[in-house]
């Protein structure tokens, strides 16, 4: 019976880094270009750490074609790229690309998915992958879930943990979510950073960016360097990503304190704070309003009016991810990295193309 390569899966959002708020603030552009670039430094240090094979969706903006062509490349031979396979979608311009994506490859078998995107891609991979574990990349807008780092880094990180050289309990890290359930509805959604309340009554444009437009909020974890909704919590009632809890804070512009908060990059606006604390697991937390729209991860989704009782509930159960930190720092201790003479056709071993070729 023949082997199985080991095979590891990239998804990357087209739209990621393209929405509204590069017109209502000043966040940058992260461009097909830039995500091809990502993938190829993901390929190379996939390669180098013993990867075979690489399953990816198409896109209808030229990513994948611009992959598969420069896997061709020089560079790509000399770096050992994966085995490139494209997934036959139907492809529709939504979030059910990612989800049918992240369903095929976890039906493959993969030992983990890098995901190219915010908070929201992330969101829609984990809730199709179980268990698989998730590399995270950032590529959005307003990114607290993903982390912002080199991708040779984490490729290399991911690439150590998938063919088994790093043990869970250090490459791994369990994420908290937060559950908004209506039971009358049968509603069930899920958060990876934040639940806003917001009083507009309808989703409109999705994106929250004033703070008038906020009423409450619920986050799984804060940090100080924030931007977005979960910095509000981050520069008020921090928490921490390892802490067990998460955080809450109910706002008011009449508030007579205010506290001044990055909403989204370049958009500074004072939040009037009423109070704030912290967010126990297990425990189902009512709505301050009555009616209005409930923001999961940064964008408006779910409308509730008088007759709803929607609640939020931090949960334990979220995705796995890679803690490219400690795999690193594990690598080192080991000396996982280290290339001997005698074995000069390891897949760390890579040899630089001789003049001429």
């Amino acid at each position: 019976m023949s082997r199985q390569p080991l095979t590891v899966g990239i998804i990357a959002n087209p739209a990621s880094g393209r929405d509204v708020r590069r017109l209502t603030a000043n966040a940058g552009l992260f461009s097909s270009t830039d995500k091809v670039s990502v993938i190829q430094r993901l390929l190379a240090a996939f390669g180098a750490t013993g990867i075979e094979h690489v399953l990816m969706p198409t896109d209808m903006i030229g990513m994948a074609a611009a992959v598969l062509k420069n896997s061709h490349s020089r560079q790509a031979r000399s770096s050992h790229w994966p085995a490139l396979e494209f997934l036959d979608l139907t492809l529709r311009q939504t979030v059910e690309d990612t989800r049918r994506a992240a369903r095929l490859m976890a039906e493959r078998g993969v030992a983990l998915i890098a995901v190219l995107g915010g908070d929201g891609t992330h969101k829609a991979v984990a809730a199709e992958v179980g268990d698989i574990p998730l590399l995270t990349l950032s590529t959005g807008t307003n990114n607290a879930f993903p982390e912002l780092r080199e991708a040779t880094s984490a490729g290399l990180a991911g690439g150590l943990y998938a063919s088994g050289r790093i043990p869970d309990e250090i490459g791994l890290r369990r994420n908290k979510r937060l559950l908004v359930c209506d039971a009358a509805r049968g509603l069930r959604e899920v958060a990876l950073v934040d639940v806003a309340v917001s009083p507009l009554r309808f989703v409109g444009a999705r994106a929250i960016s004033r703070a008038q437009d906020l009423a409450e909020v619920f986050v799984t974890f804060a940090e100080p360097q924030s931007i977005g909704l979960s910095a509000l919590c981050g520069l008020w009632f921090p928490v921490s990503r390892q802490a067990p809890g998460g955080a809450w804070m109910r706002l008011d512009p009449q508030s007579p304190e205010a506290l001044l908060v990055p909403l989204a990059p370049g958009l500074l606006q004072g939040c009037g704070v009423l109070a704030a604390g912290p967010l126990a697991p297990g425990v189902a937390h009512g709505l301050s309003l009555s009616a209005g729209t409930l923001a999961l991860d940064g964008e408006r989704e779910i409308e509730f009016n008088v007759q709803d009782r929607p609640t939020v509930t931090l949960d334990a159960g979220g995705p796995l991810s890679i803690d490219v930190n400690a795999v690193l720092t594990y690598a080192a201790q080991q000396r996982l990295l280290a290339i001997g003479r005698e074995h000069p056709q390891h897949p760390l071993n890579l040899q630089e193309d001789t003049p001429g070729e």
